[in-house]
């Protein structure tokens, strides 16, 4: 495989794709680099793409127009191979509304297999004989330009990617699970990105760890302190944990501190960011001990599961008990045959035959074939 390219202008995304087309490609593979262990704006920072003879790294910062890459992505004609895929297929939905077909996931792949390790270094390393250098994995890929390492790194991601593809197909037909994971890939297809803009959920901070033993006061307090790390976040475009940690957040809600003296015992709070940003904490703290008791917040309220029949818990362990031992069987770990949602859902139905178990929704073609006998007689 020749060098790979670093894409930066229109005319050369174009020229690459022209490439990839004229070569009569069958199948390519494709990965993104974000940032949102950097920044609060998180956004596609660069894109991977690499066919059996060319890799391209595709910078969107100076290409606002990635519509070739839409096109490729579109293109029913051609394979597009990732790996974990989950993640890139909703940030490209989101950024720019490009929908992916055809689709390849070596970690799901992996999974079928049976690897007990699925990250795509191991796999790798495994199959293809390739140890990647793991030092840019929380690299910040917002800078520019990017290091020479930091292009090696992206342009690994995907340079060896078809030929571990190829690996693991040859394992699934080998075990007869092919058809398994393809339904799996086809599923993919259907990916939306669901996450809310950053800022946008005003109870979220109800969801950090340690909001629930605050009392109204204290869950006040974390509502301001929330709003505040969030636009001093979107000010300086950091990830808000960088800004402060959520560990101190509860904790500055907790003791509700008044003067700078009070800050020192809080040790979830460094004395860097008490001195970088004490007085706004104590600022904001101060209106949250002045809100009248009718502006408090209240905890959220759970939503009420779905009613249980008295049978629902037993036939729940069967059913657990029946995947477990085929998990065993095959050399799966008993969450890749069916999740706990999956099996409720089982369970609430009580299917009595083949055409019951068609019924539920969370049943995939492949899960009846390899568990409907089972699940049948687990419920008989």
């Amino acid at each position: 495989m020749s060098a790979p390219l670093y894409i930066d202008t229109a005319p050369e995304l174009e020229a690459f794709v022209a490439a990839v087309r004229a070569a009569g490609e069958s199948r390519l593979a494709v990965d993104t680099e974000a940032a949102s262990f950097h920044r609060y704006r998180d956004r596609i920072y660069l894109v991977q793409i690499s066919s059996p003879t060319l890799t391209a790294l595709i910078d969107p910062v100076a290409i606002p127009n990635l519509e070739p890459v839409g096109t490729l992505l579109a293109d029913p004609q051609l394979e597009k191979a990732f790996h974990d895929a989950d993640y890139d297929l909703r940030v490209l939905d989101r950024d720019y509304g490009f929908r992916a077909v055809r689709l390849f996931d070596t970690r799901i792949a992996a999974q079928f297999a049976g690897e007990p390790a699925i990250g795509l270094a191991a796999l790798l390393e495994k199959y293809v004989g390739v140890k990647l250098d793991k030092q840019h994995q929380k690299a910040d890929w917002s800078i520019r330009p990017l290091t020479p390492s930091m292009l090696a790194y992206a342009a690994a991601d995907t340079r060896y990617l078809l030929a571990l593809r190829d690996a693991l197909e040859q394992q699934l037909r080998t075990l007869g699970r092919l058809s398994w994971a393809q339904e799996e890939f086809k599923q993919l297809e259907s990916l939306r990105w669901t996450g809310a803009p950053p800022g946008s959920d005003d109870d979220s901070y109800l969801r950090l760890k340690g909001a629930k033993g605050l009392g109204p006061r204290g869950l006040a307090a974390l509502r301001l302190l929330h709003r505040w790390r969030d636009t001093v976040a979107a000010r300086d475009d950091k990830a808000p944990f960088r800004i402060i940690g959520n560990d101190a957040l509860v904790a500055l809600s907790r003791a509700l501190p008044t003067t700078r003296a009070d800050l020192g015992p809080i040790r979830e709070l460094p004395n860097s960011l008490a001195r970088r940003h004490g007085e706004a904490l104590l600022e904001t703290l101060a209106r949250a001990k002045a809100l009248p008791e009718d502006e408090l917040p209240r905890r959220l309220t759970r939503q009420p599961r779905l009613a249980k029949d008295p049978g629902f818990d037993a036939r729940l362990e069967l059913l657990k008990t029946a995947r477990n031992r085929i998990a065993t069987e095959l050399g799966l770990e008993p969450g890749v045959l069916g999740g706990r949602g999956t099996l409720e859902a089982v369970a609430r139905a009580r299917p009595t035959n083949r055409a019951g178990l068609e019924q539920v929704a969370e049943l995939r073609r492949w899960q009846i074939e390899v568990l409907g006998d089972a699940f049948l007689e687990a419920l008989r």
